[in-house]
């Protein structure tokens, strides 16, 4: 298995940078979308990433339990395309305001489940996976709890996945920049 992390900032290009690693595999495409349409501004966001990706690639949703679907797409002559985990993190947060002050969110049974199941499952897939993820560490410290842990999360899950990676990219400007190659 070859696993790739491609981490940037909003608008980085970094969505752009997994679609042309994929399209450049020669490998047949499957897109893991985690992405909600909660509202209208995240439908017209989930449309516009559609609408840039050949017709021919499959799109699975996974907004939760993408540790199942990455078995079930993993395939030896298939290149997966995980866009993104920080929303995929921010769906399996989504009880975190409910947690006391200064508790982790490892106390949460979903995130602590999943997010530990996709750690054990990446290293075992067969295939190639590109996994997109956003670096929320490098702005403005959050105001609330709940952001601050969010961007604490995010923190720690980027760097156990780029742990597990063999590749690891940072994209700025629609410039990638190879922090890892092994």
């Amino acid at each position: 298995m070859t696993c790739e992390l491609i981490l940037g900032g909003a608008r980085s290009g970094k969505s752009r940078e997994a679609e042309r690693r994929a399209a450049d595999s020669g490998l047949a495409v499957t897109v893991i979308a985690t992405a909600e349409a909660l509202d209208a501004e995240m439908a017209a966001r989930i449309r516009r990433h559609q609408a840039d990706r050949p017709a021919a690639w499959r799109t699975v949703e996974a907004p939760v339990a993408l540790a199942d679907t990455l078995r079930r797409e993993a395939a030896p002559q298939r290149c997966l395309v995980v866009d993104c985990l920080t929303l995929w993190l921010t769906n399996l947060l989504i009880d975190a305001e409910r947690l006391p002050p200064g508790a982790d969110a490892a106390a949460l049974p979903l995130f602590r489940h999943e997010r530990d199941a996709l750690l054990a499952t990446l290293p075992a897939l067969p295939g190639r996976v590109l996994l997109v993820a956003n670096e929320v560490g490098l702005g403005l410290v959050p105001d609330t709890p709940l952001g601050r842990l969010f961007r604490d999360e995010a923190g720690r899950l980027n760097q156990a996945v780029a742990a597990l990676c063999g590749r690891v990219v940072f994209v700025a400007a629609g410039l990638p920049l190879v922090l890892k190659q092994g």
